[in-house]
This record gives structure tokens, sequence and C-alpha cells, in this order.
């Protein structure tokens, strides 16, 4: 029987998918859990034109990533951390604060979005990847420095 995923079902296919599964399967799981639909003439023409509407909106976020993209490239980000005497950091810089600080820029940005390459554990000037849509990034600017108020204690 053929079906039109609504879901993304492991080890079958992603939403949206047609793919062909045994009548069992599809009447007793897929179909009772709203995760697929009977494939038809109807149903896929539905899917078809769901899909030109993603595919349009897809691009007006894409559009709208590009152009926070070109704003957060000019910012630059200033960490100040505890640095032990030799200039390393007492732990590293985390993707949740390099977020937090743009948050508190003005941009909406997750601490799932930024990109860390490898682990940032002194101080200086570092590049950092910020994923803004699954086709556009941002680099942005992460300068570590060493917390004074930590040192004077």
């Amino acid at each position: 029987m053929k079906v039109i995923l609504f879901e993304n079902v492991e080890k079958l296919g992603k939403q949206g998918d047609i793919v062909t599964v045994k009548d069992g399967y599809a009447r007793n799981y897929l179909i009772p859990q709203n995760l697929a639909k009977t494939a038809t003439d109807k149903t896929v023409t539905l899917l078809e034109e769901h899909k030109k509407k993603l595919r349009k909106k897809d691009v007006k976020l894409a559009e709208e990533a590009r152009s926070v993209a070109e704003q957060v490239e000019k910012v630059q980000v200033v960490l100040s951390k505890k640095v032990g005497p030799e200039g390393k950091l007492y732990g590293s810089v985390t993707p949740s604060e390099v977020a937090e600080q743009l948050n508190e820029k003005g941009f909406n940005i997750d601490k799932k979005a930024v990109k860390i390459d490898e682990p940032i554990k002194t101080t200086g000037e570092f590049t950092v990847k910020v994923r803004l849509h699954k086709e556009v990034d941002a680099d942005i600017k992460v300068v570590v420095q060493p917390d004074e108020e930590a040192e004077e204690k």
C-alpha cells in the first residue's frame, strides 16, 4: 500500500515522502496514529501543493536569515572569564554564553545555533559560526578577555 507520511518515521521516511508499506502496517499503525494517509491521486496533488507552499516559505525564511546574518556579522561579542596564571581559562566558552550575549544585543539566537568548532580555552579573538537557517551561516567575532574583578580577589 502506498502512503504519504505526515511525520518523520524512523527507518521509513521523512515528512512528505510517499512510501510503500505492508497493508497491515498502514491500516493498524501509520493511519490510526495520524502518521500517514493513503496515497490517492487527490492526496498526492494536495501534497505537491503543500510542498510548493513550504518551498516558498523556506525561501522567504532564507532571505530573512541572510539579512540577519549581515547584521550579526557586524557584531562583536566580548566575554570576560576567569583566567589562570598561564592565560588559560577556568573552563571554556560555551555556545549558551555567546547566544546570551547576542540576545542582549537584540538578536534572537538559540544556543543550539551557535557552533564552536574547537573549545575556546584561552583569551584572544575567535571566529564562531551561527547557523541562522539550514542554508545561512554567519561568522561572528568572539573576544575573550580576563575578568578584572576575579584577578583582584
